[in-house]
């Protein structure tokens, strides 16, 4: 699985805190911190992407 973070990201920082072995917040936008999401991150990553408040974040299976 692959995650990435789109410009629509507002920098509210709840990807951060719900998956942060996969998120933190940059400059500009959130970022994914990994190539690939470790399959034990992977229930996380999806929770963050659900309650982005802008759908920012898109899952790649």
């Amino acid at each position: 699985m692959k995650a990435y973070v789109n410009e629509e990201c507002i920098l509210c920082g709840l990807c951060a805190d719900t998956c942060p072995d996969v998120f933190e917040l940059g400059e500009e936008k959130a970022e994914v911190i990994v190539d690939e999401v470790p399959e034990e991150q992977e229930e996380c990553c999806r929770e963050a992407a659900e309650g982005c408040p802008t759908d920012a974040i898109e899952i790649e299976d």
